[in-house]
């Protein structure tokens, strides 16, 4: 098994796969979730074990992927929803007319990067290469929320929005929620221009400015995404101690992760979360 460890998050390997789940929702027994590495698939270097429908990777391939990791969770590839992302705000309630959509079936959900359902057997899955995934169970309502918040969606507060979503669809109580932070790019590595500082400030106002440190270049700053979702999501009534964030950097360790800006790798990892039907 590859040497990595987390305090936060569980390490998994089946079948030589690595994957990652939370321990609070594994806790909940209501969900099957989790997120994927770059070890375990079927595809060829540089895509590994590969999520991404847009990025060259062999149609057949990326399907053998997406069962692999359907079999390792104890649900169905016909089960997952994938939309086409652009880094928006957008969020979408689904449910089972739209299972397999983006998988194996045509991929008719567009623009949109936040999936919400209280439908069980319907795989929410969102795709990522350093961009954060947000994860979110109402336990009291039996639904669940899972964001694609990339700096862009970060910015717009997309785990917020998810929230309140989750609220107008189901009558979500955002203090009973249980959220998670996944894997992404830390705050030691996310180096970005002192223009986007303006851009968070539009939404988290004078807060903004602690989720940025200078860096060692000129004109160059760190971002937290961590703390800035974390951030959304008290914001909106999430209690801070229900919300796991990850200690796992995606661009710390390419060996394990498909990271974007560290090696400009086609492939992407994925987050899974599904509600548990009648067993």
């Amino acid at each position: 098994m590859t040497e990595l460890t987390s305090r936060t998050w569980t390490v998994h390997e089946q079948d030589g796969t690595l994957y990652f789940t939370v321990p609070s929702f594994e806790k909940t027994g209501l969900v099957r979730h989790g997120f994927s590495s770059r070890l375990g698939g079927f595809s060829k270097e540089p895509y590994g074990l590969n999520f991404g429908i847009t990025g060259g990777d062999d149609p057949e391939t990326l399907l053998c992927n997406y069962r692999k990791m359907a079999g390792i969770l104890g649900c169905e590839a016909e089960d997952m929803v994938v939309s086409a992302q652009v880094h928006g705000t957008e969020v979408l309630r689904v449910g089972r007319e739209d299972r397999g959509k983006g998988v194996t079936r045509p991929r008719e959900i567009t623009g949109i990067d936040g999936l919400i359902t209280n439908e069980p057997d319907v795989c929410l899955v969102t795709i990522h290469a350093d961009c954060v995934p947000v994860y979110l169970l109402d336990p009291v309502k039996k639904a669940i929320g899972l964001a694609h918040a990339g700096w862009r969606g970060t910015a717009a507060q997309i785990a917020a929005l998810t929230v309140r979503r989750m609220q107008e669809e189901f009558g979500t109580e955002p203090a009973d929620l249980i959220a998670a932070i996944g894997p992404s790019i830390g705050p030691d590595c996310f180096e970005c221009g002192e223009e986007l500082i303006p851009e968070f400030e539009k939404t988290f106002g004078a807060e903004a400015e602690r989720f940025f440190r200078k860096a060692e270049t000129p004109g160059k700053y760190y971002g937290d995404l961590w703390e800035a979702n974390r951030a959304a999501l008290s914001g909106c009534g999430v209690r801070p101690e229900r919300v796991t964030v990850t200690d796992l950097c995606t661009a710390c360790r390419p060996d394990v992760f498909h990271s974007y800006r560290k090696t400009k790798t086609p492939g992407r990892m994925a987050a899974f979360l599904e509600l548990k039907g009648a067993e």
